[in-house]
């Protein structure tokens, strides 16, 4: 399905994890890294053919996800001829765009690259938001870009008030039980923390970490 122009109708995903980093995906049997998107169907909305490549390329159902933003307006790249069929050069010149920012809600195994029989990618990380755009195929990379800094202002904010003590606070504590002393803060943690007055202590005991997305379930 073609515009006027020759543009195939087309979705792109930006998938935040709860630290406002990416979901980076390597496509399949290449050293190319890029977000999940795919082609809009005749008779689908770009929102329900956002949710379809969601699952496709990811695994994931829209009760994984918050969508936090999408872009105003399409966004556009021509394709080379060389990556054309031959059949269709002259008709197809590219894509055009609407791009997605969505918010994980769920959790990094509800991930699932395998989740149909064509999979997209091979292997997926974690990133920055400003992701590397030399490792994205050339003709993409200003889409890539104007994407990113249009969804930029809507990442969801960072609340970070209740993960560090005050350091007044923190030094007057540990001038009264210093570290290793073995006493309990009298100071209010956050929820859910816990107190350890020499985190460092074990690390040197510990295993190695096996949580690397990169090595998740496939």
């Amino acid at each position: 399905m073609l515009d006027r122009d020759g543009f195939r109708p087309n979705v792109g995903i930006i998938l935040l994890n709860q630290r406002n980093q990416v979901f980076w995906g390597k496509r399949i049997r290449t050293h190319s890294w890029q977000f999940p998107q795919g082609g809009i169907d005749r008779g689908e909305s770009p929102e329900q053919a956002m949710f379809r490549e969601l699952h496709e390329e990811v695994g994931l159902h829209p009760e994984h996800v918050r969508i936090v933003a999408r872009t105003r307006d399409w966004l556009r790249y021509e394709v080379p001829d060389r990556f054309i069929r031959r059949d269709a050069r002259g008709h197809y010149k590219g894509q055009k765009q609407i791009w997605y920012l969505l918010q994980l809600i769920g959790h990094d195994w509800d991930l699932n690259l395998r989740a149909t029989d064509h999979p997209e990618f091979d292997a997926w990380r974690w990133h920055d938001y400003w992701v590397p755009l030399d490792v994205v195929v050339e003709f993409k990379r200003g889409v890539y870009e104007m994407a990113l800094t249009e969804l930029a202002r809507y990442l969801p904010r960072q609340d970070f008030r209740n993960r560090f003590l005050r350091s007044n606070v923190r030094a007057r504590e540990f001038e009264r039980h210093p570290p290793g002393s073995g006493h309990e803060p009298t100071f209010e943690l956050p929820p859910g923390a816990s107190f350890d007055p020499n985190p460092n202590a074990n690390l040197a005991n510990e295993p190695p970490s096996t949580s690397d997305p990169l090595h998740a379930p496939r």
